[in-house]
């Protein structure tokens, strides 16, 4: 008896179960138009089945695609359709309605023509039409303006970016007329997303102003954070809220057993200069959302769950950075308080005006033995996930680090009368050893070496450089690869400095452990994930994060939740979508399910 395909009305899984078990032309017939003209996608990933879930099966489509020859990729990109300011007639019923839901019809005349412009633009430049998933990240439609900053920003892109991000805005398309076919939407996820956008309209002076985020320790914005957060929580329905002596917000949901353990979690607040909107903030607002939840149907767990929302890590006001989560290990260090801002203020003086005590501040160390761990939802902040189009990765490690400030002394001459052989040139020998640099890191695959600030003072257009200043900032997953990492590194500096005659000085300025994650806590994340039927990629950290400070009391292990926009962080353009944090919201409150006291 020939099935029939499944109703509007099915949820979800079972539509999936219904598509495992569908002849191939009828599977073929109920996801014709996911990815525009190429039924080629659909029919490599139906090799897959059975799917697990939706998400699995959105991955498996996305997988066909990556598995494809450029040929048949270009193919796809060329199936598209131009953005137009007015109706096409040639659009399929699919990008006809995405166009409606971002208002691209009803752009005024100056956007008409811009939009015009930029398509032209595009097109000369790449050879393919510029694509963009017009109903954006959060699922309810980017504005005219929104789709014009982006192709404004995505036509200075490299053709081999241009073309990778043309094919991840395919997947996103797809994954949201998955969304509507299956009537799955991210409920949950939306409301995060909300969440975030609310709390991003405080920001400092100078920043405000002009539309951009940023939030440093125990500014004005950093205290409105601080105060919607625990209004958020109470909201939630956490038992316990508070606003600690430092300034991070606490949540305690109690286990069904007082007398139990609880699962610590949470992330960062405060923000870059100019940052973006969940660095930090995922980490809390996903458990949050799990709180509410579990509220609601009057749920109870065998663990507590205290969420910390920390009131510092990114060191934008004073040098002390994770001086947040420094508290709750014991490892404050009472001398930050005397450090001052750029405006002059202590830190001291900053806390009592804020209406903390800085003597409650050693009260704040948590008991390890009244803890299961810590564990951390994380926006990537790199392009692994995007670049393999998977939503969620299990951390292995949080790089070590070390830092140094140095300095190349030669011989400053005139650049016309100095013989290439008897140059002492500073900039020649830090350029022979900062390729080197580059090349030896790139051996170990997942460290990094990283020059970020060169300064040559005094320079001159015909002077030869006798003088360079320069940062060295060397990660690793473990610290002994950290370290054969910089010994290399610095004794190639060295050799090239001696067979120059240039003088180095050099200073450490940073060492920082790395911190693996904890075998069972990556265990509970990594069955979290596979339950929602997704595919596990395991990577390592190279950020540092609240989880790395934790580490020295508790065991941790972090999930990383793929970014948009090659995964780009501490900018604007900083993003997630909403149907990732919902799977970031069900992989969380799996996890805690599985904990037993």
């Amino acid at each position: 008896m020939p099935m029939s395909t499944p109703s509007r009305s099915q949820p979800s899984p079972e539509r999936i179960q219904w598509l495992n078990q569908a002849s191939t032309a009828e599977a073929l017939a109920w996801l014709d138009g996911i990815y525009e003209h190429s039924p080629w996608v659909a029919e490599q990933a139906l090799a897959q089945r059975p799917f697990r879930s939706l998400a699995h099966l959105k991955w498996a489509l996305a997988h066909s695609v990556m598995q494809a020859d450029p040929t048949q990729q270009m193919a796809l990109i060329k199936a598209h359709p131009l953005l137009a300011a007015k109706p096409n007639p040639h659009l399929t019923s699919e990008s006809k309605q995405e166009q409606q839901v971002a208002g691209l019809w009803q752009s005024t005349p100056a956007q008409a023509a811009q939009l015009q412009a930029l398509n032209e633009a595009y097109i000369a430049k790449f050879g393919w039409p510029f694509i963009v998933a017009v109903r954006g990240p959060r699922g309810n439609g980017l504005t005219p303006q929104a789709i014009l900053d982006t192709m404004a920003w995505r036509l200075h892109q490299s053709p081999a970016v241009a073309f990778q991000e043309n094919l991840r805005q395919i997947h996103r398309i797809a994954e949201l007329r998955l969304n509507e076919k299956c009537q799955q939407h991210p409920v949950l996820g939306g409301e995060v997303w909300d969440w975030h956008a609310w709390l991003a309209q405080f920001s400092d002076p100078g920043f405000l102003e002009h539309g951009q985020l940023s939030v440093s320790y125990l500014t004005p914005a950093h205290q409105a954070c601080a105060q919607t957060i625990a209004m958020g929580m109470k909201a939630c329905g956490f038992d316990e809220v508070t606003i600690d002596a430092v300034g991070n917000v606490v949540g305690r949901y109690h286990p069904a057993d007082l007398s139990a353990p609880y699962v610590l979690t949470g992330s960062h607040y405060d923000t870059v200069r100019n940052g973006g909107q969940y660095d930090g903030r995922l980490g809390v607002f996903v458990p949050m959302a799990c709180v509410r939840e579990w509220a609601r149907q009057g749920q109870r767990l065998p663990v507590g769950l205290e969420v910390v929302a920390f009131a510092e890590e990114e060191g934008q006001r004073y040098k002390a950075t994770f001086l947040a989560s420094s508290a709750l290990v014991g490892d404050f260090d009472a001398t930050w308080l005397d450090q001052q801002d750029a405006a002059g203020i202590s830190m001291r003086e900053a806390l009592r005006a804020a209406g903390h005590d800085p003597k409650d501040i050693a009260a704040l160390k948590r008991v390890p033995s009244k803890y299961v761990g810590f564990v951390e939802v994380h926006i990537e902040q790199g392009p692994v996930l995007h670049a393999l189009n998977m939503p969620l990765g299990i951390v292995t490690s949080i790089n070590g680090s070390v830092r140094f400030l140095g300095e190349l002394t030669g011989t400053a001459s005139h650049a016309g009368t100095s013989p290439m052989d008897q140059r002492h040139d500073a900039v020649a020998a830090f350029a022979e050893w900062a390729v080197f640099a580059e090349q030896r890191a790139r051996q170990d695959g997942d460290s990094v070496a990283t020059v970020g600030m060169l300064n040559v003072p005094q320079g001159s257009i015909n002077v030869v450089p006798g003088l360079l200043q320069f940062s060295l900032d060397m990660r690793a997953p473990s610290d002994a690869q950290r370290d054969a990492l910089a010994a290399d590194i610095l004794n190639k500096l060295h050799e090239v400095c001696a067979g120059r005659s240039i003088h180095l000085k050099l200073e450490e300025t940073v060492r920082a452990a790395a911190a693996p994650s904890d075998q069972g806590l990556q265990r509970r994340w990594e069955e979290a994930v596979s339950g929602l039927g997704l595919p596990l990629h395991h990577l390592p950290s190279g950020a540092g994060h609240d989880a790395m400070k934790m580490h020295q009391a508790m065991p941790q292990a972090m999930l990383f939740v793929r970014g948009e926009n090659q995964g780009i962080s501490h900018n604007p353009l900083e993003s997630t979508t909403a149907d990732d944090m919902q799977l970031a919201i069900d992989a969380f409150e799996a996890l805690m399910q599985r904990f037993n006291p």
